[in-house]
């Protein structure tokens, strides 16, 4: 678990967990690349206090988006404009315990 990001509006958290493959397994598909880890992102909305969690091409999609922006030296407000995107797929509220 890796803190990202995290602003006054939003918190980006990255889990990356390795994959457990076993020494002697064969890759499904010859030569096809071995997936190193799976994981994903979480996306906090501190206002709304609801989250998201993404994984699987929804993540990828979101790291893609997030390394084009970097590229370009970002203002905070920029960051939080690209995250704002995500903020209507999240359902599941934010509970402490």
């Amino acid at each position: 678990m890796q803190m990202l990001y995290n602003s006054d509006s939003y918190a980006v958290v990255l889990f990356d967990v390795a994959a457990a493959v076993a020494p002697d397994a064969a890759p499904v598909v010859a030569d096809a690349p071995e997936p190193l880890s799976h994981g994903g992102y979480e996306i906090v909305d501190k206002f709304a206090r609801k989250e998201i969690f993404l994984q699987g091409v929804m993540a990828e999609s979101f790291k893609e988006g997030v390394e084009a922006l970097i590229q370009t030296q970002p203002t905070e407000e920029e960051i939080d404009d690209y995250i704002e995107r995500f903020t209507s797929l999240m359902q599941q509220p934010v509970i402490l315990h």
